[in-house]
């Protein structure tokens, strides 16, 4: 089943319970994956389709932040929520642990000593790990071993 599919099924099931914030929530990802699939000229494969998620959650965390700062909790709940919905669809991240075992590995590869190295490191760290690294701690952690 497809990913705009299980959306799909889970807005009919939020609308017939009243879940209306769920049913706004899932109806705009949606629309952005269609969107998406307009824009390319073709079906978003799963990991464009994963691309389009992460952005959206992105958002959501983004503007959560910015309404906490801007003394309105109510919004970022809002926000907050909607960004864990969205997670509930992406595939599971690596652990920090998980994530440190993997950066040090390239970086044994590579043979990177400094931060000047590190677009080299994330490059192939992004690209092993895939849709399971979470770039903001990858590059936070790949920065912290450069630097040691």
């Amino acid at each position: 089943m497809s990913l705009l599919e299980q959306l799909q099924i889970r807005t009919t099931d939020a609308m017939k319970a009243g879940r209306k914030q769920e049913v706004t929530a899932l109806r705009l990802l949606i629309s952005e994956l269609k969107r998406g699939a307009k824009d390319a000229g073709q079906e978003l494969s799963e990991a464009e389709e994963q691309k389009v998620l992460r952005r959206e959650k992105k958002k959501r965390e983004e503007s959560a932040e910015a309404f906490r700062s801007g003394g309105r909790s109510e919004a970022a709940d809002k926000e907050e929520s909607e960004a864990s919905l969205i997670e509930e669809f992406l595939p599971r991240q690596m652990g920090e642990e998980e994530l440190l075992k993997l950066i040090d590995q390239v970086i044994a590869e590579t043979g990177a000593d400094s931060v000047r190295q590190m677009g080299q490191v994330m490059g192939l760290v992004t690209e092993r790990g895939g849709a399971q690294v979470d770039g903001k701690a990858a590059s936070h952690l790949v920065k912290r071993r450069l630097l040691a």
